[in-house]
């Protein structure tokens, strides 16, 4: 855990008892804040109470005596309307932060030597994130990882020990955190997302953005220029700062240009390496080639061992339930590769993982999100056979049917599984896929998309031995 001394004695308040609120709290308390907090959830408080903390009311308190506001990120800070403790601290003239504040403050005030690598976007953080991670530790660098994925910020190692921390951070944290001062920052992407909290497109990019504000000239700013949001960014961006760009067509300054099967880097103009990552189960189609490119550039920036960080992206076992293949059936020159993708809870998802293969045999299905599959169109040009389960099945069926498409409503995953890989194997020689990318939520049949993924391990594990790979059995 990091300890923050930089409100010790002082008075501060917190608003919000979640995983990150007592993760902040724990790490005030322990720094010797004067710490109060409050949660409009009872049991909350009760439990807080129960561990030593001091509760108070924060409706009734007096806000001249705060330093600080700690807000835990799920509460609302600008819109739809700024939440009634975000006003009350206004009004007083009280700092509202987050808990990836607190890190960076601790941070500066130590005068730390470690490294911080901060990551956002709508799309690919948490697979850039991990393999960002997975490229440095590879290396034999001394890297941690966390914020919006894995654990709180605070609950990291502490500083001092010549970590690189690599953080992922949400819209919601970067509005809390004024004082991001990363080593190296990335933007993946921007399409309209959590509006409801930003109130525009416009603002949501905005804040985005922000995660280059306050690099100085050592160090190095990733951005796309693949969507228009993106683009704008890159174009007035202003920092002392490297500034690599990813992109799809041409050749750049610095950076990366996209290929299907990985990317090509350039320096002052050149091209460098072409770097294949077709031999990276874990890394198919073009948008984990964004995500590679970005992971390269920013892991590169703290570490000089290259040839370690390209050989990492062999061995990434990828995040579950995203994209990730799990088995293979190889027999008479035929290949049939299971992929894992559970994480698709709508059809914008399950158009990344369809664009990604050839030869789908595709399982989709459970509580379909508005519009269905409609949205897929020419994303579905790849499926040869389709397995539909729960209560989207006879919708799914409809869509498919009036394309043309071969279907069958299965019911439930163990018999789209079992007639996925049947049916594959009456089909000619050549490489196949089984994916699992539902299009829908999991709450009709399973209690989250996690539960669903495993049970698709199962029911590849059902189909005889060697087929699901040791890693998730």
């Amino acid at each position: 855990m990091i300890e923050v001394s930089t409100f010790f004695g002082k008075r501060v308040a917190l608003f919000g008892l979640g995983i990150s609120g007592l993760s902040a709290a724990r790490a005030l308390k322990a720094g010797g804040a004067d710490l109060v907090v409050w949660d409009e959830r009872a049991e909350h408080c009760q439990a807080a109470q129960a561990n030593g903390y001091n509760v108070v009311d924060l409706a009734n308190a007096d806000w001249s005596e705060f330093e600080a506001l700690i807000l835990s990120p799920g509460v609302p800070l600008t819109h739809p309307e700024p939440h009634w403790t975000v006003v009350k601290a206004h009004e007083a003239n009280v700092p509202v932060i987050g808990d990836t504040e607190l890190f960076f403050l601790e941070f500066l005030a130590r005068g730390a030597n470690d490294k911080v690598i901060a990551i956002t976007g709508t799309n690919g953080k948490s697979t850039t994130t991990a393999l960002t991670t997975h490229l440095l530790k590879k290396a034999g660098c001394r890297t941690v990882m966390g914020g919006n994925i894995g654990v709180g910020v605070l609950e990291l190692p502490d500083f001092g020990q010549g970590t690189i921390y690599v953080l992922e951070l949400s819209s919601y944290q970067i509005d809390l955190t004024p004082s991001l001062f990363p080593t190296a920052a990335a933007l993946l992407n921007i399409t309209p997302d959590h509006l409801d909290r930003h109130g525009s497109v416009e603002h949501y990019a905005d804040v985005k953005a922000r995660v280059f504000d306050q690099l100085d000239e050592t160090g190095r700013a990733v951005v796309s220029i693949d969507d228009a949001y993106c683009q704008a960014i890159a174009a007035e961006l202003e920092t002392d700062a490297q500034v690599c760009l990813v992109g799809s067509e041409g050749d750049l300054p610095q950076g990366a240009r996209l290929t299907q099967s990985g990317f090509v880097l350039f320096e002052n103009g050149l091209q460098t390496i072409d770097i294949d990552l077709s031999g990276a189960r874990a890394l198919p189609g073009k948008h984990n080639s964004q995500n590679a490119a970005f992971a390269f550039l920013l892991a590169n920036k703290v570490c000089d061992n290259d040839e370690a960080l390209l050989q990492g992206f062999q061995n990434f076992p990828g995040l579950e339930h995203r994209c990730q293949e799990v088995g293979r059936f190889e027999q008479d020159g035929q290949t049939i590769v299971f992929v894992n993708d559970s994480k698709a809870t709508n059809a914008e998802a399950s158009a990344t993982a369809l664009s990604s293969f050839e030869n789908i045999y595709w399982i989709a299905g459970g509580r379909a999100k508005e519009g269905g599959i409609e949205s897929l169109g020419a994303g579905l040009d790849q499926v040869a056979h389709a397995f539909f389960i729960g209560e989207a099945a006879q919708d799914f069926g409809q869509t498919l049917k009036a394309k043309g498409i071969a279907f069958e409503l299965c019911g439930d995953l163990n018999t789209a599984t079992q007639r996925a890989f049947e049916t594959a194997k009456e089909k000619p020689n050549g490489q196949l896929v089984i994916l699992l990318s539902p299009a829908a939520a999991s709450f009709d049949q399973y209690a989250n998309f996690e539960v669903r993924g495993k049970a698709f391990y199962e029911a590849i594990n059902a189909l005889g031995a060697g087929i699901l790979y040791d890693d998730f059995k």
